[in-house]
């Protein structure tokens, strides 16, 4: 399980280099998205995979006898995917507004002034 979510990992980390790489706006969004996305299964996979425990342990239990799931890094996750998800909306509406003013998605019409304004 730890292979498959590293080599996933690895996959999202080179996707969204590679997105950002691009020169569409559209693609750098995606490509932040992935690099998010990979960054929050990174830290669930360094918090340690522990399959049908659940992150509470019981209030009786005085001395820990059972492997549970940490709860910490489930939390920073969590915040992380709200987080992102506000940061999308955002550059959503901003590159909404980018494109109705230059008409144009490419990042380099963003650097070249226009003929009028010279």
């Amino acid at each position: 399980m730890e292979l498959l979510l590293v080599i996933l990992i690895g996959i999202l980390y080179a996707a969204g280099i590679f997105m950002l790489l691009r020169r569409s706006m559209v693609k750098l969004l995606i490509g932040l998205t992935l690099l998010g996305n990979g960054a929050n299964l990174l830290i669930f996979l360094l918090g340690g995979i522990t399959k049908g425990k659940p992150p509470v342990i019981d209030s009786a239990a005085k001395l820990f006898t059972d492997i549970y799931a940490d709860p910490i890094p489930q939390a920073l996750i969590l915040t992380a995917i709200v987080i992102s998800f506000g940061l999308q909306a955002f550059a959503i509406v901003l590159l909404k507004r980018v494109y109705v003013l230059i008409n144009s998605d490419d990042l380099d019409d963003l650097n070249t002034p226009e003929e009028e304004d010279i």
